[in-house]
């Protein structure tokens, strides 16, 4: 299946490729799946298109490369987590490597706590639900009228 997007540069001259066939689809979400970020891809490889033409065939339902394209952001999310884990366990004495280091993990830990709240996020217990009840359920509110005491200013 093949489509097509007309993109050009500021010059009117034809910028990258903008066609979409199953081959580049699938390279691109082999990358994705590998944890690569989209810009990089598209940045790395010149015969890629645009990553705002991928970004738009991911973000139209009814094209072929956006259930594929979900797919592999969600595998790549995973060999991010897998990579942050590696990067914090890399041994280093080095305070830049080790502030450089800190930096990937904690960045990657926000976008996949965004990303897939679900499974990355915080684990906030607000409400009970089937799996998680509530700690303590009310079944009974009382209004008691105190009449004060004497003994009391």
């Amino acid at each position: 299946t093949e489509t097509t997007d007309d993109e050009t540069t500021a010059a009117g001259q034809p910028g990258r490729p903008t066609l979409y066939s199953e081959e580049i689809g699938t390279r691109i979400c082999e990358l994705l799946a590998d944890g690569k970020t989209l810009t990089r891809i598209c940045k790395d490889n010149p015969d890629f298109p645009s990553d705002r033409t991928v970004r738009r065939w991911a973000l139209d339902k009814d094209h072929p490369f956006s259930p594929q394209y979900a797919r592999a952001r969600e595998i790549g999310y995973d060999a991010m987590a897998d990579e942050t884990i590696d990067t914090a366990d890399m041994g280093g004495t080095d305070p830049g490597q080790v502030a450089r280091d800190r930096l990937k993990v904690d960045t990657r830990k926000w976008l996949l706590s965004k990303a897939l709240p679900k499974r990355y996020g915080d684990k906030l217990a607000l409400h009970g639900d089937d799996e998680a009840p509530p700690i303590q359920q009310v079944t009974r509110i009382e209004r008691v009228i105190v009449k004060p005491s004497s003994n009391q200013t």
